[in-house]
């Protein structure tokens, strides 16, 4: 075994260290990334709560409109979907993107992008209630 070697192997870990805490040394893979960093609303915590749900839409699928009782995060697993939540345009999230929504707001459109293909997207809720996730909204005809 050449002993040198792992004297300086030994000699140079500080130096590597200190390079790494800089930013110097010579970067790793990649491996994270941040995908969204979004302020959420106060809450309350006393029984704070994380549901994720699985939304799965075929090709040319949609949802009714409907409002979240909690902050949504949402990450495009497949496919792309278009949304629109009141008071914005509308937009299109892809694979590997991500998305916010408000508690309460309207979400007016959300349907898949493609009339091909399907589209998957993971939503997570964080809740300090117990109502549930996801409540219809009355479309004009409805409210008349």
């Amino acid at each position: 075994m050449n002993l040198s070697w792992i004297r300086n192997t030994l000699k140079a870990a500080p130096l590597a260290l200190i390079l790494t805490a800089a930013g110097c040394a010579t970067p790793e893979p990649q491996r994270a990334r941040l995908a969204i960093d979004q302020q959420l609303p106060a809450l309350d915590g006393a029984a704070l709560r994380v549901a994720m749900v699985e939304v799965t839409y075929a090709p040319g699928e949609s949802s009714a409109p409907h409002a979240h009782g909690c902050p949504v995060v949402g990450y495009v697993v497949s496919g792309a979907v278009r949304m629109q939540v009141e008071g914005q345009a509308p937009d299109t999230y892809h694979a590997g993107e991500t998305f916010y929504e408000a508690p309460g707001v309207e979400h007016i459109m959300s349907t898949n992008a493609s009339r091909e293909m399907p589209a998957k997207f993971l939503a997570w809720f964080t809740c300090d209630s117990e109502a549930p996730l996801s409540v219809a909204l009355a479309t004009p005809e409805e409210a008349e």
